[in-house]
């Protein structure tokens, strides 16, 4: 089995495996090339501003505390060039984000990733004031009991690495989302 993508250790949902090496081949290349599309859900501590965005930030990394950054002061042009002063290390960082429902508590968000960058989706929700629940390394009151957070790789699609048919992949929200409806 080859693994042509990850999730963060606690995110839970799809993850696509490759059978043969080949596919591994096709399918690692067709994620670089951004053909595989991937849907998650998020449920966040705080309603989103706005019901529906595109997030473009610019994002580094911080290796040793294993931590995403928003570069302050650098935006992104409609070329996707930066703008503005940001390390040379900094990457392009998009998703579009829609929101979908209200609990008493928390805030049900859906999230199309269109890069793929380290803690992408928790550094920009984050960002715009919405941590998710349980991650309390951007910015949530406190933790899951089971230590993940409510970040969930709900849908991937796909054309099939061979038959070259349309592959749509999805899982149901863990059940610890108590009151979450997919």
């Amino acid at each position: 089995m080859g693994i042509p993508h990850r999730l963060d250790r606690p995110v839970s949902g799809c993850v696509i495996l490759a059978k043969t090496s080949k596919a591994l081949e096709r399918l690692s290349a067709m994620f670089r090339d951004g053909q595989v599309h991937k849907t998650y859900r998020a449920l966040c501590c705080a309603r989103p501003a706005q019901d529906e965005a595109l997030l473009e930030d610019w994002m580094t990394r911080n290796e040793k505390q294993n931590k995403a950054y928003i570069v302050k002061g650098s935006v992104a042009t409609k070329d996707g060039q930066q703008a503005g002063k940001a390390p040379k290390d900094a990457k392009l960082a998009r998703l579009r984000y829609h929101y979908l429902y209200s609990t008493e508590r928390y805030h049900l968000v859906e999230v199309e990733l269109l890069t793929g960058r380290h803690h992408q989706i928790r550094c920009q929700l984050s960002h715009i004031g919405c941590p998710i629940k349980g991650d309390l390394k951007y910015g949530a009151p406190r933790s899951n009991p089971d230590g993940g957070i409510c970040l969930h790789a709900w849908r991937i699609s796909l054309l099939h690495p061979v038959r070259k048919e349309p592959l749509e992949v999805t899982a149901p929200v863990p059940a610890s989302w108590k009151g979450i409806k997919d």
